[in-house]
């Protein structure tokens, strides 16, 4: 039995994946000003960085339309597992379940699970291959669809930014109470608790932020050495080669994976955020 994994373009794919037929992503639609783009295989990073940083207001996204979702489960798979974008932050999440009734009433019933990732780039990645791992494994798709769901209670986002100005002003940070002032060079250390962003601790420096972030994330996680980490960066690798050495001291893990954001988690990381999970 054949399956597919729809993805909104907040999920960073690794490259093995990226021409895999198994994949698609269904781009939101970013906009600095007057300047508007579709997150696909078109990003330029560095271009819309650029940009952002030029432009006084704020940059904004938008998700796709329940008919670009109910196009994307078009084709001949018979299960199509679907990951977005937690709920909190985007409607990627609905118009993928509107798109599902779209589906069932152009095309008729087929085997459709939307899954709510309460995270973001790289937590979305790490559903879509533990995915992958079921269906190799032979598990049916109420089994997959049940063994995922509770692997999504398990992991954890974690994230440092140097700059939260793009959550903030887009509404996305109404689980943190208080930030503390970034003239201070005070990093606060974030996290996403079941798809609230809230705020975990702080230090000085972004190079201290990140060793108190690999802190908290193992404090959260059981048995890292069955897990996969994520590392995902916006423009900045060496920060990321940072962070995989401090998370290297702490523990041992069964893979390790290193990608560069793509257009929406550019947009809410902003230059120099990492973003981990486990």
């Amino acid at each position: 039995m054949n399956y597919k994994i729809v993805v909104d373009s907040c999920c960073e794919l690794p490259a093995k994946y990226k021409n895999d037929k198994r994949f698609q992503s269904v781009p939101l639609t970013l906009e600095v000003g007057d300047y508007v783009i579709q997150d696909d295989e078109t990003f330029d990073q560095k271009e819309f960085l650029r940009r952002v940083a030029a432009y006084p207001l704020c940059p904004k996204s938008s998700c796709p339309s329940p008919e670009n979702f109910r196009e994307a489960y078009h084709d001949e798979a018979d299960e199509v597992y679907v990951v977005t974008l937690s709920s909190h932050l985007s409607g990627s999440y609905n118009s993928a379940e509107l798109g599902k009734g779209l589906y069932a009433e152009k095309y008729g019933e087929k085997k459709i699970h939307v899954i709510d990732s309460e995270s973001a780039s790289c937590g979305e990645t790490q559903l879509a291959e533990k995915i992958v791992e079921f269906k190799e494994a032979g598990l049916s798709f109420e089994e997959t669809v049940e063994k995922v769901e509770v692997f999504k209670r398990q992991m954890r986002t974690y994230f440092v930014l140097d700059n939260l100005e793009t959550l903030r002003k887009n509404g996305r940070l109404s689980g943190v109470k208080a930030l503390v002032a970034s003239t201070l060079n005070i990093k606060p250390v974030m996290v996403g608790n079941w798809g609230v962003i809230e705020q975990k601790g702080q230090a000085i420096g972004v190079n201290k932020a990140l060793a108190k972030m690999a802190d908290h994330l193992l404090e959260d996680v059981k048995n890292p050495q069955e897990r996969t980490l994520m590392i995902t960066h916006c423009n900045c690798p060496e920060r990321a080669a940072y962070m995989r050495e401090l998370m290297e001291k702490r523990a041992s893990y069964g893979r390790i994976v290193i990608m560069d954001t793509a257009g929406v988690s550019s947009m809410y990381a902003n230059d120099g955020g990492v973003i981990v999970t486990l």
